[in-house]
């Protein structure tokens, strides 16, 4: 294997395809705020919403980013989507940020969904880590007690979803359309897990670590079905099982969170349980969700496979498969990994127009969702690049 080949490859898709779309295309420097949706044939609407997910993942993206470039315009996107996370999304009165707003900074809707809540904790984490910003990390801090006060559920363990602005109950729990109306999921654990992941890093208290280590149990004892080795994905409070939905692109992206939040806790006996999981995880998930032409599905209802490849589950799959061939060192799971991003590279990849289609449908045509949009933004590609980019320079070290 030629690393240094390989490291090169995801670098050049990081800074020339992946983040020079975003500088160039999605922010506007004459409103001073981003496009909130962008077609795949580049047309951009300067009156569509910005989503809190989006925002948060644009300001994590590119303070990740300049870890490896130290790039002025990389420190302006994160500096902007800070500003517009404080000034437009912040909810002055009760704390928290609202879930959307206008691009003029009127909220669209004022819900404290806790997966946007959880996604600041992290952009904020890592923006310290970039800029060493005091103001960031108290902040994160003062989020993560809104979320230890708002949203754990003391009787039963775990988060809730959403409440209404000044936090009190909600009518429906809906995360998206896609979504069940139920007190807890899986994907607002899995994106806590993540910023109190990040949170740790740059805030370790007994507090902070006893969240860290309850959330990595609450994995393993709730979510995770031991017989099967999926998520379970969505749960009344008291942790009764709603679904039978296989995410295959959560099950890879989790296992290897997961594995980084054991790292981070530096527990070795939390580490040894939770590779072990990964490796299950990473083993089902290729034998369930892999096609033959190295295409991850979305997701399996019962005996119904959704049989289309949107672009998060590929980038996962490429870390995912590449963690489990770390633990293992089974070339299996490395030529997984490999045919992943060779899938990406074929038919994920906008090749004219630059950034990534959201997917291709089962006959690998290109799907006509929008290329930027409340739920996409740089994140999960560009996590992919950097996280593979630090992975192999451990490797050549």
């Amino acid at each position: 294997m030629n690393w240094h080949n390989l490291r090169k490859q995801f670098e050049n898709e990081l800074v020339d395809n992946v983040l020079n779309y975003w500088v160039d295309n999605v922010y506007d420097a004459t409103r001073g705020t981003f496009f909130g949706r962008i077609t795949n044939q580049g047309e951009r609407f300067a009156e569509a919403p910005l989503s809190a997910v989006f925002v948060t993942r644009i300001m994590w993206t590119f303070s990740a980013a300049y870890h490896f470039y130290s790039t002025a315009a990389y420190k302006k996107m994160a500096d902007e989507a800070f500003r517009i996370l404080q000034t437009s999304f912040w909810d002055n009165q009760n704390g928290g940020i609202y879930w959307n707003i206008f691009p003029d900074g009127k909220p669209v809707d004022t819900k404290k969904q806790f997966y946007a809540q959880a996604f600041f904790i992290y952009a904020l984490s890592e923006y310290y880590l970039a800029f060493h910003d005091e103001k960031a990390k108290q902040l994160a801090i003062s989020v993560f007690m809104l979320m230890e006060k708002f949203a754990c559920d003391s009787d039963f363990g775990g988060y809730f979803e959403v409440t209404t602005a000044d936090w009190k109950s909600a009518d429906d729990q809906y995360l998206s359309p896609q979504n069940l109306d139920v007190k807890k999921s899986m994907n607002t654990h899995l994106h806590i897990l993540e910023a109190y992941t990040n949170l740790y890093r740059i805030w370790k208290t007994e507090d902070s670590e006893k969240k860290l280590r309850q959330l990595i149990q609450i994995f393993s004892d709730k979510i995770i079905n031991e017989e099967t080795w999926h998520f379970r994905l969505f749960f009344d409070a008291d942790w009764t099982v709603r679904s039978e939905i296989d995410s295959y692109g959560h099950d890879i992206e989790g296992s290897w969170l997961l594995c980084e939040a054991a790292e981070v806790l530096g527990d070795p006996k939390v580490i040894e349980e939770v590779e072990q999981i990964a490796v299950k995880m990473a083993g089902v998930t290729r034998d369930e969700g892999f096609a033959e032409h190295g295409g991850m599905y979305y997701e399996k209802e019962a005996d119904r496979l959704m049989e289309q490849f949107d672009w998060w589950p590929q980038a996962e799959s490429v870390v995912g498969f590449f963690n489990a061939w770390q633990l293992t060192k089974k070339e299996e799971y490395l030529e997984c990994s490999k045919r992943s991003w060779q899938f990406i590279q074929k038919c994920i990849i906008d090749k004219k127009n630059g950034e990534w289609f959201w997917g291709v449908s089962k006959d690998l045509h290109p799907l006509t969702t929008d290329k930027v949009n409340g739920w996409k933004a740089p994140y999960h590609n560009g996590r992919m690049c950097l996280e593979m980019m630090r992975r192999i320079d451990t490797l050549i070290r």
